[in-house]
């Protein structure tokens, strides 16, 4: 089957691609559309994050839960929204806190793509979603595949700064082969804990500081 991703991604995960449980989530898809339901984000943008960060360049890892649900605001991207769409209120208080951590403004727009170009991996442990129904396409499979991923980095790549917020992304850490890498825990962004220790973690310089002491170039947070 042809999977279109960006070929180093292509190339790293083509085990997963063939498994039984990857062919279950793309024909769970295809039955989903077959039936008329909503699934965001759009399939162009399904793989949105690996295309838009190839596997040589990775730095940094940032991982969500599930696309947004909502028309318009899902591309692929964990926690951001694509041009001319209003900030979700995590995406605004991840804006807030690098304004304190570095003195950078809050930007108009909520679109990572620019920091997914310098190598930050803006990973849903879900790559899709039907429209209203957040969490419900947890189950087919896409856990498996996203675990796989991470577990992929931790095995041939070095010095990755993983960005972990909030309890779901936290029981990530045990993929994560720690005397390789860097993970920076934190409550999650959202309105409900955002006070409970995300506000004021520092990760952004942090993330910076950790990267810059393998000699490698830091992430311009800035949008």
């Amino acid at each position: 089957m042809n999977i279109q991703i960006e070929e180093s991604w292509k190339e790293v995960l083509k085990e997963e691609f063939d498994k039984v449980y990857f062919q279950h989530i793309i024909t769970f898809l295809k039955a989903e559309k077959a039936t008329g339901k909503v699934i965001y984000p759009p399939g162009s943008l399904i793989f949105n994050a690996f295309d838009k960060t190839p596997f040589p360049e990775l730095k940094v890892v940032i991982i969500g839960q599930d696309p947004y649900h909502n028309k318009g605001q899902a591309h692929g991207l964990s926690f951001s929204v694509p041009d001319g769409v209003p900030k979700p209120p995590s995406l605004l208080n991840i804006f807030k806190e690098i304004k304190n951590d570095l003195g950078i403004p809050i930007p108009e727009n909520g679109n990572l793509e620019k920091w997914a170009a310098q190598g930050v991996l803006l990973l849903n442990a879900s790559l899709t979603v039907r429209q209203n129904e957040p969490g419900c396409h947890s189950p087919i499979g896409w856990l498996q595949f996203t675990d796989s991923v991470i577990k992929k980095i931790s095995d041939e790549k070095e010095g990755i700064v993983f960005l972990l917020w909030g309890k779901f992304a936290q029981e990530k850490q045990s993929l994560i082969d720690e005397t390789k890498h860097y993970v920076l825990k934190a409550a999650h962004p959202s309105p409900f804990s955002a006070d409970k220790g995300f506000f004021g973690c520092k990760h952004f310089s942090k993330t910076n500081e950790l990267l810059m002491q393998q000699n490698k170039t830091p992430i311009n947070w800035k949008l």
